[in-house]
Parts: C-alpha cells; sequence; structure tokens
C-alpha cells in the first residue's frame, strides 16, 4: 500500500507521539508536550492545543500559539460543537462558518477532535491553520489516532477542576 506524504507525516507523528508519552502519565506534561509536537511538525498552524472539560464548560488547556479564547459553551463554536457531538468537526473556511467563535484572525481553517473516554468527555483537540481547507479526512483519521494514544498513555486526573477550599 502506498501512503502519501501526508499520511507518512502523520504515521510519523503518532509514533513520535507514543515514544515521547513512554513512561509519563501526567495530564498537563502530556498535552503540552502533545501541542508542542504538533505545532513543530505543521508549519501552518497558528494554535495547536488542548480545551478541557470541566463537567460545565471547556476551559483553555496547554496550547501552542498566540493569546486564544479561555472558556466555550458547550455547543459554541467548532470546540463547542464537536464536545457536544463527540464527533470531529472539519472547517475548511472559519469565514464562513455560522458557529465560529474568532479567536485569532490568522486562523482560516480548523479541525477539532473530542477526548472521549469510557464514555465521558474529557477535552478537545484544537488546530488552527493559516491556509485555506488545510484539513480534510486525512488528518481527521491519523488526528483521531494521535488522540486515541494521549488517551490510552495519561492519567486523566483532573483535580484542578475541583472546588477550592
Amino acid at each position: 500500500m502506498l501512503y502519501s506524504e501526508k499520511e507518512v507525516l502523520y504515521q510519523t507523528l503518532n509514533e513520535q507521539l507514543s515514544l515521547l508519552l513512554e513512561g509519563e502519565p501526567n495530564v498537563l506534561a502530556n498535552l503540552s508536550n502533545a501541542s508542542a509536537l504538533l505545532k513543530s511538525t505543521f508549519p501552518n498552524t497558528v494554535f495547536a492545543g488542548f480545551y478541557l472539560f470541566d463537567g460545565n464548560e471547556l476551559i483553555l488547556g496547554p496550547f501552542q500559539g498566540g493569546v486564544s479564547c479561555v472558556r466555550i459553551a458547550l455547543g459554541k463554536g467548532v470546540c463547542g460543537e464537536s464536545a457536544a457531538s463527540r464527533q470531529s468537526v472539519i472547517v475548511g473556511d472559519v469565514k464562513n462558518y455560522s458557529n465560529y467563535i474568532s479567536c485569532d484572525s490568522k486562523a482560516l481553517s480548523e479541525i477539532v477532535v473530542p477526548m472521549v473516554k469510557k464514555g465521558q468527555l474529557l477535552a478537545v483537540l484544537d488546530l488552527d491553520s493559516s491556509v485555506l481547507d488545510d484539513y480534510d479526512e486525512i488528518d481527521q483519521k491519523y488526528l483521531e489516532e494521535f488522540v486515541s494514544i494521549l488517551l490510552d498513555k495519561t492519567e486523566w486526573n483532573f483535580s484542578m477542576f475541583e472546588e477550592k477550599v
């Protein structure tokens, strides 16, 4: 089977992630390194990061990129839409997408992949590109695999969201 250049890049990325996470279960460390790996692998990326679900809304987590939106309600924007539906969402042109929240004017296309473990929404992976129509089914397939690796190799302890005394 012949793989496209893009598929080979993603296969390498996912192998790198597996090796990077080997023996390190900490959620913040793993999400931080995962976002850095994505940003350094894809030159058109203006944002690569995670929004963590606190049981009520999405809260900005580890990311690479410019200043971003901090809180996103379920169903709002591409991230909230993906979180609510628990389905990956690809937007080829964010300027013509009615449910888009603009956090960075350099972002022209976006893909969001929900992170669900044992039926529980934990987070979403969000990638924004400075190129129109930068994401397709290949990106979706391999980013869903990327998320699966993160879910498997990470201890998802969100005690940071517990009530503070």
